[in-house]
């Protein structure tokens, strides 16, 4: 007997999607990843462990597919959370008054800064930072330059008032240091390179591992208020891939400069030495001092400068925008 045309047709149709349904996402073992949308700055703090979690495939090994946005700065990346353009961000130790002021939930330190320091020439006739009372010092205002800046005024027993504070972008910094047109200058490495070509015998009247560890500059790892409390499961697969991507960075930082050189499709000559400038502090240690406190000391210090620097009104609990449990929670699982 001849089969109908029509149930002819199905079960060649039949026999044509049998092997696509058999093959399932495109991994074959799974479901589908989930999207997280993730934002970075284009630098070797804000992009080394992206580019370590892509080098080592992370994020597939936590069932997630990354969307890389690259920003200009931190500030930047806070609005973008909280207009939900993106779920995850990076920030400087400068932008850390945002979270504190409840904008978005801290979920992992990164790096500690060590690159900031105040300084001057020779000839300026300034040895210390008390012989900075009336001298105009050029700082790029709200950066961790000036924090810096401010961290040594208060232990020299002055205040930012005390000096001639000339907002400066850093570039500019670097051609007034250079021409001798300010007294002194807070600035960062790698600029301080580029200052040290017209001035070698620059004077560091003081420097970020000075305050080290009682006071540091982490950067940080950001996320959505909202995705923080409700949904710390895939919180917790980010942590997973930031924490096991920056153990690899801790233990290759100078094969890390030249993968995130690649990652971000930079000259390697660019990142080079960049890592020394930075305190890359395995997990196991970062889970230590998120547990006795040294961690949450670090973002009440800068909550504290940030009201004297007038960004802050008061200094909140780090508890109340630090995810240090949840930090720790996720090393552990």
């Amino acid at each position: 007997m001849r089969r109908p045309r029509t149930l002819v047709s199905a079960l060649a149709a039949l026999a044509v999607l049998l092997p696509a349904a058999a093959c399932g996402s495109s991994s074959g073992d799974g479901p589908e990843a989930k999207s997280v949308r993730f934002g970075y700055i284009a630098d070797f703090s804000g992009a080394a462990a992206l580019a370590a979690a892509d080098k080592q495939g992370l994020w597939a090994k936590q069932g997630l597919e990354p969307d890389l946005k690259v920003f200009t700065n931190g500030p930047l990346q806070i609005q973008a959370l909280g207009s939900g353009d993106i779920d995850f961000g990076y920030i400087g130790s400068g932008a850390t008054w945002l979270p504190a002021s409840g904008k978005a939930k801290i979920i992992a330190p990164n790096m500690l800064g060590m690159a900031d320091r105040v300084i001057t020439y020779p000839e300026s006739g300034i040895t210390s930072v008390k012989d900075l009372m009336g001298k105009k010092v050029g700082v790029p205002e709200g950066t961790s330059g000036d924090m810096i800046l401010e961290l040594a005024l208060k232990e020299a027993g002055l205040s930012g008032k005390d000096v001639q504070k000339v907002n400066m972008d850093p570039s500019t910094v670097v051609t007034a240091f250079s021409a001798k047109q300010i007294d002194a200058a807070a600035i960062w490495y790698p600029l301080i390179d580029t200052i040290k070509k017209n001035v070698p015998e620059l004077v560091e009247l003081t420097k970020s591992e000075d305050f080290y560890p009682k006071l540091s500059f982490p950067s940080s790892f950001v996320a959505r208020n909202e995705l923080v409390s409700g949904d710390a499961a895939t919180v917790t697969k980010v942590l997973k891939v930031l924490q096991e991507a920056n153990d690899w960075v801790a233990g290759h930082a100078a094969e890390a400069e030249t993968l995130t050189a690649a990652f971000l499709k930079a000259p390697p000559q660019q990142f080079k030495g960049a890592s020394a400038v930075t305190k890359i502090l395995p997990t196991a240690e970062l889970v230590k001092l998120a547990k006795d406190g040294t961690a949450a000391g670090w973002y009440k210090g800068l909550a504290d400068l940030f009201v004297t620097m007038g960004k802050l009104t008061e200094s909140p609990e780090p508890s109340t925008y630090f995810t240090a449990d949840l930090y720790a929670s996720a090393a552990a699982g």
